[in-house]
C-alpha cells in the first residue's frame, strides 16, 4: 500500500469534522420555504 500524501490526510480530517448545515437541516428557514411553496396561489382575474 502506498503512503498517503499529506494533503489527502488533511482533506480527510477536514471532511470528518465539517459541520455544514444541509438544506433539510436548516429548521425555520426551511419551514418558511416549504410554507411559501405550499401556500395557495392567488387567482388571477382576466377581463
Amino acid at each position: 500500500m502506498r503512503k498517503q500524501p499529506r494533503w489527502m490526510k488533511s482533506a480527510i480530517e477536514t471532511a470528518k469534522t465539517e459541520t455544514t448545515a444541509l438544506p433539510w437541516q436548516r429548521g425555520a428557514r426551511r419551514a418558511e420555504m416549504i410554507a411559501r411553496r405550499d401556500a395557495p396561489k392567488a387567482k388571477v382575474r382576466c377581463a
